[in-house]
């Protein structure tokens, strides 16, 4: 019986998908690509959303302020999907083929998304009745990756300062 039980969870928790950030299901998929079904959450880059010449399905870039990732989805937008505005997306990690990483965009703005080794490719594109809905979860790591890059800021700066100073006074 208690076998049994632990086969249940186990095929349980295979079905249960989280909330994450591109730069966590990177990670994740890093960790274990058998393990590459995901709810993406981030904000869709400005300039970003196309649909390639040689494909059917749209494009655009989903990013967490540090990694970007980009997302294929095969159909339409929903109505409420804008870029610069929080998404979330639900679909698979999956590997770049040689046929995908050939359909380079006209914009140049999907160029970092497209230098790593995976995309995400969509089976679903939620959209709330609320243009700014972002599942907490998101939004707490979004404003973690803004804290650190103004932390970054500030810590360049300061050195650029200290810099400054030293060059004026040798």
């Amino acid at each position: 019986m208690a076998g049994f039980i632990v086969v249940v969870l186990n095929n349980f928790q295979d079905q249960l998908v989280f909330y994450v950030t591109p730069s966590e299901a990177l990670e994740k998929y890093a960790q274990n690509p058998t393990k590459t079904k995901f709810r993406l959450g981030g904000l869709v880059l400005e300039g970003s959303v196309v649909q390639p010449a040689s494909s059917s399905e749209m494009e655009f870039v989903v990013s967490d302020l540090i990694t970007d990732i980009l997302v294929r989805f095969q159909g339409s937008l929903p109505d409420l999907f804008r870029e610069g505005h929080s998404v979330v997306v639900e679909g698979f990690v999956k590997p770049f083929t040689d046929e995908i990483r050939k359909e380079v965009s006209a914009k140049s703005v999907s160029g970092k998304a497209r230098s790593g080794d995976c995309y995400f490719s969509a089976t679903e594109v939620l959209a709330k009745h609320d243009e700014k809905y972002m599942p907490k979860e998101v939004a707490a790591a979004i404003e973690k990756n803004k804290k650190i890059i103004e932390e970054a800021a500030e810590k360049a700066a300061e050195a650029a300062a200290e810099a400054a100073v030293a060059s004026k006074n040798s």
